[in-house]
């Protein structure tokens, strides 16, 4: 007989049934680069920085002999994406000033509409506002425990 098979009288059963229904790796705290990401409103900067990205390469269009640049010689076209970028860096690293950066990040995405060809043909436009959005709008961990627990 293997050691795999068992009868119905066998004293190992009783220890292979209750280790089955258990699970075997109980839960562990998160770790590293998920539990940085957590303790910050991370989609939200990121959203923000990748509409300014958007931004920065809709401003700098070279489409043949056409080139796409418009504002103030193009100063706009430029300084505009480099602040949404520089505030959704600014809103992951320094999550107690998230509202200033996040109210800021909305304020310049509206702008773009009319400082960067339409907000980045307005899918950057779209990107910083919702990540800007989403910025204002986290809760820290603690926050979203206390809410919770009084649910």
């Amino acid at each position: 007989m293997s050691e795999d098979q068992i009868l119905p009288g066998d004293a190992r059963r009783g220890r292979r049934d209750a280790a089955e229904s258990t699970p075997q790796e109980s839960p562990r705290p998160a770790t590293g680069f998920r539990a940085w990401r957590k303790q910050r409103p991370f989609l939200g900067g990121l959203l923000v920085a990748l509409g300014g990205v958007e931004m920065f390469f809709s401003g700098q269009l070279d489409i043949g002999r056409l080139h796409i640049q418009l504002g103030i010689e193009g100063l706009q076209a430029t300084v505009i994406p480099i602040a949404l970028v520089l505030l959704g860096v600014l809103a992951m690293l320094m999550p107690a000033h998230r509202v200033f950066y996040g109210v800021l990040a909305l304020v310049v995405a509206i702008y773009s509409l009319v400082g960067v060809n339409l907000g980045g043909f307005l899918l950057g436009m779209l990107l910083a506002g919702t990540g800007g959005v989403l910025v204002v709008a986290w809760m820290g961990p603690q926050a979203a425990k206390a809410r919770e627990r009084t649910a």
